[in-house]
């Protein structure tokens, strides 16, 4: 199963203040065992919402709104794809996740669809583009 698993952001993430180097110091070493246990597919953090910017579609012509966002709960700080066996092994994956600046903070584990989870409106056709273009996000990523 893949997963992606979001870090939600916390009030020090959002006002830009960088991990510990203890924090990053036990993030690495967190991360060294999914990619050596074949979890880690990918990871990244990501800057405070005042960076960001939302694409807000519905009436009318698409609006863009510039950070920062007020929705605490919501936002996100940063993220992994993981590939696991189960949801109780992403579970029990992330209850490792450092958290050594004592911040309470929360992650949400949501599984990725995969192509049989479309059924047949999932042509032929469309699994071909797919693929095709899968090919070229991996060309592009080793360039």
């Amino acid at each position: 199963m893949k997963c992606i698993v979001l870090m939600k952001a916390s009030a020090s993430s959002e006002a830009g203040e960088m991990p510990s180097e203890q924090l990053l110091t036990e993030m690495g070493a967190f991360n060294e065992e999914l990619v050596n246990a074949g979890i880690m597919l990918s990871g990244e953090g990501l800057h405070p919402t005042s960076a960001g910017v939302r694409v807000h579609f519905g009436d009318g012509a698409p609006r863009a709104e510039h950070g920062p966002f007020a929705e605490g709960k919501e936002l996100v700080a940063g993220f992994w794809m993981w590939q696991v066996a189960s949801m109780e092994e992403a579970i029990a994956w992330a209850k490792r996740i450092p958290n050594t600046d004592g911040e309470h903070s929360n992650v949400e584990i949501r599984p990725v669809f995969e192509a049989e989870d479309f059924g047949e409106e999932f042509t032929p056709e469309l699994q071909e583009q797919e693929a095709r273009l899968r090919a070229a996000m991996e060309q592009q990523q080793q360039q």
